[in-house]
């Protein structure tokens, strides 16, 4: 049997009467929002609308919030916010992976030395530079060590 691909929840699969049913709202209260820019879907080449998943959340989600006695241009500034804040950890977490990446590359590669020629050399952990030869000069401290030679606490870094 052939494996089902699994649903994103962003694809734009839903037509707006199917949107509408999942929502509890009704199509043209769902033509409303898009005008107005609370809850824009995707557009077919013929101009039908079409919703994701996550439309439809965020379409239960405007009307609990107007439910709740906000009003439509908070709600368009609340979904606005949310989706930045979607789009900032997913950079968060690309970054992240970049850097996870770079030090899997260069295991070790955190110790530097001059060599005999004035050269930088790059010292594994734990290897100790030829003192004859090679001179440490910058080694990064554990940042508890850091903060205890400068008397921070994590606290005072936040400020």
């Amino acid at each position: 049997m052939d494996e089902q691909p699994e649903l994103d929840e962003n694809s734009p699969i839903l037509a707006i009467a199917v949107a509408a049913e999942l929502s509890g709202m009704h199509p043209q209260t769902l033509r409303q929002y898009d005008r107005l820019g609370l809850v824009v879907p995707a557009r077919t080449q013929g101009g039908s609308r079409r919703y994701s998943l996550r439309h439809v959340a965020q379409l239960r989600e405007v009307a609990r919030m107007s439910a709740d006695g906000i009003g439509l241009p908070a709600i368009a500034r609340i979904l606005e916010l949310e989706d930045r804040v979607r789009e900032l950890h997913g950079r968060v977490r690309d970054l992240e992976e970049r850097v996870r990446t770079e030090l899997e590359r260069r295991p070790g590669a955190r110790i530097f030395a001059a060599g005999a020629t004035g050269s930088v050399v790059t010292l594994r952990h734990g290897t100790r530079a030829r003192r004859a030869t090679e001179l440490v000069v910058w080694r990064p401290r554990p940042l508890v060590e850091q903060q205890r030679d400068s008397g921070e606490s994590d606290d005072d870094e936040r400020d």
